[in-house]
Parts: C-alpha cells; structure tokens; sequence
C-alpha cells in the first residue's frame, strides 16, 4: 500500500511540476515595462565573486569569529562513572 502512495505522490508531483513549466512563459520576459531601464550585464568573473567568493568570505570570517571568541572551558568529554 505504501508503493501505491508513493506513486501517487511522484506522479501529482511531477504533474504539478509539468503544469507550472508549460503555463509560465519565457516569451514575457522579452517584453520591458514602462521605466525598465537594465543596466549592463555581469561578467563570469563578477558573477563568480557575487554569488560564490563574497559568501564563502563572509562564512569564513563569521565561523573565524565564533572560534575565536568562543571561551567555553569544558571541552573534554566527561568521564563516565563507575558503578
């Protein structure tokens, strides 16, 4: 039974899927609306650094950050007692 509905459940998925690419149309994003005024494009380079290199960056500073200033004092794992 839980073949069947999981079944059921790619296939409403994929239907959904399917429906949402075919009524959503490229075609309208040819068309610029009154005071649409793009600048000019990003190069590779800058793309790379804006969405891969500045994030990156950033999570290493902040993890740095919290290593650093981090001043817990019990790191060693407690010893278990014997009964």
């Amino acid at each position: 039974m839980d073949k069947k509905n999981a079944l059921r459940a790619g296939a409403l998925a994929a239907g959904t899927t399917l429906m949402m690419l075919l009524m959503t149309s490229p075609a309208l994003a040819l068309t610029r609306d009154d005071g649409d005024d793009p600048g000019k494009g990003l190069s590779v380079v800058e793309t790379l650094g804006l969405y891969v290199v500045i994030p990156l960056a950033l999570f290493g500073v902040i993890a740095g950050l919290v290593l650093v200033l981090d001043r817990s004092k019990d790191r060693q794992p407690k010893a278990k007692a014997k009964a």
